[in-house]
């Protein structure tokens, strides 16, 4: 029989469809591994050598020889820096200047040197990147949300393949996040606790959704996990917000990232994926009712009909099974 779990970050629902469940192996069936992928293109804007073809660098971090990292605006960006915040209404309805920040993280000068494959430093420095562009775009004071993510593959949302990360820096809170951060708050203001980490001492109770365990980290599949394999990489220390994680943090984090990215590639073989970095509201970043997190959502599987009217989500791997598939895969 099916199940109705409830997501209880958001309190959405969430149907784990057991008599509809594939088996974790079953997921990578027919999937297409692609041959090896050239250091270099010559067309291809973030190889170096085409820097002219991207607009002009907002950081560049180097490295022997050649830049190791760069940090750009988006060409085609969602949001720009011009215009305000103001908002204005014509009867029911309301807009305002598409004002924010875009930028992209181009992670390598290398074209087929993804996360899973670079070295431990490289990593480490890549986060770093992410908490320095952090604090950069949080001194904007019309800023009031920084989401970083990583879109991997065509099926994830990408258009350029050479590895890259982005960041977008938006002057409204939108509603999903207000709603989880509500969520928590309740929470904290009934018991005093943090959500997350009262979720996170539940798992690691159970231990069945657990996946790996580091000094600063715990990984695990969500009990209401909305996508096959979804995976959650959550802080042990309370931090609302990414940006104020430690050196220590950030080294730990890096290497519990690459390994995690490792075993969905080599198991999943190479999934379409986003990775998100979900913080507190610039605002709310010192409070005590959030935990950051980086969710993984490797693109399995597609939203349908049912899903986009009702907003309940079917997920078609159990969670317990697909941990206990991460937890005991060998890469052989």
């Amino acid at each position: 029989m099916s199940e109705l779990r409830q997501d209880l970050t958001t309190h959405d629902w969430v149907i784990i469809a057991k008599e509809r469940a594939k088996r974790p192996h079953e997921l990578t069936k027919n999937r297409l591994t692609e041959g090896p992928r050239p250091e270099h293109l010559e067309d291809c804007p973030f190889c170096p050598g085409n820097e002219g073809l991207t607009p002009e660098a907002a950081v560049v971090y180097d490295g022997p020889g050649k830049w190791r990292l760069r940090v750009i605006p988006n060409k085609f960006p969602a949001l720009t820096p011009e215009g305000d915040t103001k908002r204005l209404e014509h009867g029911l309805f309301r807009r305002s200047d598409g004002y924010g920040r875009h930028e992209v993280i181009i992670e390598t000068p290398l074209h087929n040197q993804f996360i899973p494959f670079m070295e431990d430093g490289h990593v480490e420095d890549l986060v770093k990147v992410y908490r320095d562009r952090y604090h950069a775009l949080r001194e904007d004071p019309n800023i009031k949300l920084i989401i970083i993510f990583k879109n991997h593959g065509v099926g994830a949302g990408t258009s350029l393949e050479h590895p890259h990360s982005q960041i977008v820096a938006t002057p409204v809170v939108p509603p999903y996040i207000r709603r989880k951060y509500e969520v928590a708050t309740r929470h904290f203001d009934d018991t005093g606790r943090c959500l997350h980490h009262d979720i996170q001492r539940a798992e690691l109770e159970e231990k069945v959704r657990i996946v790996a365990k580091t000094p600063h980290f715990v990984v695990l599949h969500p009990y209401a996990s909305h996508y096959p394999f979804e995976t959650s990489i959550m802080p042990k220390k309370h931090r609302s917000s990414f940006g104020n994680i430690s050196d220590d943090e950030v080294a730990d984090v890096a290497r519990v990232l690459k390994e995690t990215l490792l075993k969905l590639h080599l198991s999943l073989k190479n999934p379409d994926y986003n990775f998100i970095i979900h913080t507190a509201p610039v605002d709310d970043e010192h409070k005590s009712y959030y935990l950051w997190h980086i969710q993984i959502i490797p693109r399995l599987t597609q939203a349908a009909g049912f899903e986009l009217g009702s907003g309940i989500y079917i997920n078609v791997a159990i969670p317990e099974e697909t941990a206990e598939f991460m937890r005991s895969f060998k890469g052989e």
